[in-house]
């Protein structure tokens, strides 16, 4: 069992940058691949980072890469979202998500076992 607690949200304006930070409980923490998603107001929730459990693979979605950097601190148990460059259709609540298994490219909710209870970002013109 996992337990994701998401901090570091806000608001701010198109241009800046924010880190958010995802703290997991449990020992196994360097075992799961971890994960970004985010959901805006009527709309699906939508994928934006991946990591594998070691830190070295990760993935992005089209629209934040180059903006958006994921990490983890394993000794920390934590997983990060630097994000930089920030426009208003980045707004929305983000969750982080942990997957228990190999690989770490899985884009689909469906695919995470864990997650956290989201942190809104909003960001104004």
């Amino acid at each position: 069992q996992v337990q994701l607690v998401e901090s570091g949200g806000g608001l701010l304006q198109a241009g800046g940058s924010l880190r958010l930070s995802c703290a997991a409980s449990g020992r196994t923490f360097s075992s799961y691949a971890m994960a970004w998603f985010r959901q805006a107001p009527g709309k699906e929730r939508e994928f934006v980072a991946s990591i594998s459990a070691s830190g070295a693979i990760k993935f992005y979605v089209d629209s934040v890469q180059g903006r958006f950097t994921i990490a983890r601190d394993n000794a920390k148990n934590t997983v990060y979202l630097q994000m930089n460059s920030l426009k208003p259709e980045d707004t929305a609540v983000y969750y982080c998500a942990a997957r228990q298994g190999p690989g770490s490219n899985y884009r689909t909710p469906l695919a995470y076992d864990y997650w956290g209870q989201g942190t809104q970002i909003t960001v104004s013109s």
